[in-house]
């Protein structure tokens, strides 16, 4: 039989790991220093090529036969040109601030960016949290991309300089 004072340290035991754990976890969530890998596919940017955004002005997903391992994370491509563009250039074609939504990083904190929600600008590729933050980041860019590049230090959405 079990006593109740030896139940009670376990207890406190797994509590402490499980608090300590969730917060690890979700500030790494939250806060990506470069660029994450998606969770289920485990490419960036969800395995979508990232060229394709400027060629074919759209997400294209890339093929696992043309795979390139840049900044710590693999990048698929639609094709093999697509992936040449990108190992000559990759600070031409990633999305900006490792991904994370530029309009609310401009507004001081960090959201995942959704690479079906983008804009180009100046030849920069953006993600977007949603078609609101899009819109609002659009109509006054220049600014906004101002205040984006001051917050991004501070909440580790750092901008293409790795």
């Amino acid at each position: 039989m079990v006593k109740c004072n030896q139940i009670r340290p376990l207890m406190w035991q797994t509590l402490l790991i499980a608090i300590l754990s969730s917060a690890f976890f979700s500030d790494l969530a939250a806060r990506p220093a470069k660029y994450v890998p998606d969770p289920v596919s485990g490419y960036a940017i969800g395995g979508h090529d990232p060229v394709a955004y400027f060629v074919d002005n759209r997400p294209l997903k890339g093929d696992r036969k043309y795979v390139y391992r840049w900044s710590g994370v693999d990048w698929t491509f639609v094709n093999q040109g697509n992936m040449a563009a990108f190992e000559k250039a990759p600070l031409v074609y990633a999305p900006y601030f490792a991904g994370c939504g530029a309009y609310a990083l401009a507004e001081g904190y960090a959201t995942a960016g959704n690479p079906f929600i983008f804009a180009i600008i100046d030849q920069k590729l953006f993600f977007f949290h949603s078609y609101v933050n899009r819109f609002l980041f659009v109509v006054n860019a220049q600014q906004l991309f101002e205040d984006a590049k001051q917050n991004g230090p501070k909440v580790d959405c750092k901008p293409n300089l790795f």
